[in-house]
C-alpha cells in the first residue's frame, strides 16, 4: 500500500526537465504564432545568447536589455512581415532543453530569410539563463546586413 501512494504521489510532480520542455513548448506554440512577448517574458535579467558561426551578428549578447537592443532590435527592423519560428523537435535533460526550430519572415530588401535552428538552452528558476544558437550562417550573411 505504502508503495502505490508513493507511486501515486511521485507521479504527480514534475522532473526540472519536463518542467523546463513543457515551457520551452508554450514559448514555441506562440512563436508559431508570431508572438515573441512569452520567449522575452521568460528571458532572465541575467540572460546570455551566444550566437554561434562567422558572420558580423555572432558573438555573446549578455544581458536581457543587450540581447533586446543590440541583437532583436537591428534584426527585426530587417523584417518586412511578422517573424515566426516554428519547433520541430524538443529534448530535455536537467536544466537543459534543446529546440530544432524553423523560423520564417520576409526582409524589407524582399529576401526570404527562413532559417533553420538549433537552440541549446540552459533554464533556472523557471526563467531563460542561456541559449546557444546554431543556424545556417551562410544564409545570416546572404539575407543580413550587419547589425548597426
Amino acid at each position: 500500500m505504502h508503495k502505490q501512494a508513493y507511486t501515486q504521489s511521485s507521479t504527480n510532480s514534475q522532473s526540472p526537465a519536463e518542467s523546463n520542455k513543457q515551457l520551452m513548448q508554450a514559448i514555441f506554440d506562440e512563436l508559431a504564432k508570431g508572438n515573441g512577448k512569452p520567449f522575452v517574458d521568460a528571458m532572465a535579467d541575467d540572460f546570455c545568447w551566444i550566437l554561434r558561426g562567422n558572420t558580423a551578428w555572432s558573438r555573446r549578447y549578455e544581458g536581457k536589455q543587450v540581447v533586446r537592443e543590440e541583437l532583436f532590435r537591428p534584426l527585426f527592423a530587417q523584417f518586412a512581415d511578422t517573424y515566426t519560428n516554428t519547433a520541430q523537435h524538443f529534448i530535455a535533460e536537467g536544466d537543459m532543453v534543446v529546440v530544432e526550430c524553423r523560423g520564417k519572415v520576409n526582409t524589407k530588401k524582399g529576401k526570404p530569410y527562413n532559417n533553420t535552428y538549433c537552440y541549446v538552452c540552459r533554464l533556472e528558476g523557471g526563467q531563460l539563463r542561456e541559449l546557444v544558437e546554431y543556424m545556417d550562417t551562410q544564409l545570416v550573411n546572404a539575407a543580413l546586413d550587419a547589425p548597426v
